[in-house]
């Protein structure tokens, strides 16, 4: 029996982390499970309190092929380096064949939404880390 995975990461603001990771993965918000009409309204089926409520973001590939994604607030920063990271898998190439060309306008878009180039190995990825220190390749 084969298992969907679901990945969470522990952040600061949830919220603006979404953005980020909307804008990298082309995710969207996820809707509520059935037969709920908000993310809020689903929530209230939980003992969470005033403060717990509000503290996460869901997102999911648009076409299904992706695992979800939750950016769950915590209160402790991040303090070491990911035990786990993602890759961001570019695809296609431009106009004259070049993927490393693709590779670096991602790495532009990501880091003008507010990521950092940790390192860069040439023609093959680049090793970012996105707003709150998570790190992350571009391939």
């Amino acid at each position: 029996m084969a298992f969907r995975i679901d990945l969470t990461l522990d952040c600061a603001d949830p919220t603006r982390l979404a953005e980020f990771w909307k804008l990298a993965l082309g995710y969207v918000d996820e809707p509520p499970p059935a037969p709920f009409a908000t993310r809020e309204e689903w929530l209230q089926q939980f003992d969470l309190s005033e403060d717990d409520a509000e503290d996460g973001a869901w997102l999911c590939d648009p076409a299904g092929a992706g695992p979800r994604l939750f950016l769950q607030q915590v209160r402790e920063p991040k303090v070491a380096k990911n035990r786990l990271h993602l890759d961001v898998r570019v695809t296609g190439q431009d106009s004259a064949g070049d993927r490393w060309a693709v590779i670096t306008r991602t790495v532009g878009r990501l880091a003008a939404a507010g990521a950092t180039v940790l390192r860069e190995v040439q023609d093959h990825h680049v090793v970012m880390a996105d707003p709150e220190g998570h790190e992350f390749c571009v391939c």
